[in-house]
C-alpha cells in the first residue's frame, strides 16, 4: 500500500492496526465478541502497562479454553511513517490459551498481567521474541497459584498465524506453559531445535497447545 492509498482510505482517527487484528480474529470467531480489558491509564500517558489491552475469547475446541490476544506490541494506530514497513511495531502480538480453573468465575485476567510483564521486559530491553524460544520463570507463571507451570515456550499461534497490515507484518506468537521438568530439560539444552522438539511432542497430544495450570 502506498502512502497516497493509505491517506485516501484512513484518517488520523482510525486505529488501523487494531482494526486489522479485529478483522483477522473475526475470521476465526465470527460474531462472537471478546471481553476486552484495557489499562486505566495509557502507557504513553504515564501508565504502567505497556499493552493497550487484551481480548478474551471463548474457544469451543478440545479442550474448551479461553484464548487471550494482546494489543500493543504492533503499530495499532494511524501512522503515515509506518506505511510500507516490513514489520508492524515489533512485528507480533502475544496469545495464550488456557483452560479455566474449576470453580473460578470470570476471566483469567492474570494472563493480562503476565503479558504486560513480558511487554515491559521487551520495552525496557529493546528485544523481541521469536518462535521456539523459552522463558524460565522464578516460580509459577500465575502468582499465588500452586501450579507446576513455571515457564513459557513461544510458538506461532496455530490458528492465527501471520497477517499483513498497512503497517507491515504482524505475527501472533503463542505463549505455551511449561512444567518445571520441561524448563529444566531446556536449560540443559536451550537451543531452538530442542524447544521445537518439545513443542512438537506436546503438539502431537494437543494441536492447539492449551495450557492447563
Amino acid at each position: 500500500m502506498t502512502l497516497e492509498e493509505y491517506t485516501s482510505i484512513y484518517t488520523p482517527e482510525d486505529a488501523v492496526g487494531w482494526h486489522c487484528i479485529d478483522a483477522h480474529l473475526a475470521t476465526l470467531y465470527g460474531e462472537r465478541k471478546p471481553r476486552h480489558y484495557a489499562p486505566p491509564l495509557h502507557f504513553i500517558a504515564g501508565g504502567t502497562d505497556p499493552l493497550d489491552g487484551t481480548s478474551f475469547y471463548d474457544h469451543p475446541g478440545d479442550p474448551a479454553h479461553i484464548h487471550v490476544v494482546s494489543y500493543g506490541l504492533s503499530a495499532l494506530y494511524y501512522d503515515e511513517s509506518a506505511v510500507g514497513a516490513l514489520y508492524s511495531g515489533l512485528g507480533f502480538e502475544l496469545t495464550f490459551r488456557v483452560v479455566p480453573e474449576p470453580g473460578e468465575e470470570g476471566d483469567p485476567t492474570w494472563v493480562t498481567g503476565l503479558m504486560n510483564n513480558l511487554a515491559r521486559y521487551l520495552h525496557d530491553s529493546g528485544r523481541w521474541f521469536e518462535p521456539n524460544e523459552f522463558i524460565p520463570g522464578n516460580g509459577p507463571i500465575r502468582l499465588g497459584k500452586d501450579t507446576d507451570i513455571t515457564g513459557l515456550a513461544i510458538t506461532e499461534d496455530p490458528e492465527l498465524g501471520t497477517i499483513t497490515t498497512p503497517h507491515g507484518e504482524v505475527r501472533f506468537l503463542q505463549l505455551v506453559g511449561l512444567t518445571t521438568a520441561e524448563v529444566e530439560e531446556l536449560q540443559q539444552d536451550p537451543t531452538v531445535g530442542a524447544v521445537e522438539d518439545l513443542l512438537n511432542a506436546k503438539r502431537a497430544v494437543d494441536p492447539l497447545l492449551v495450557t492447563r495450570l
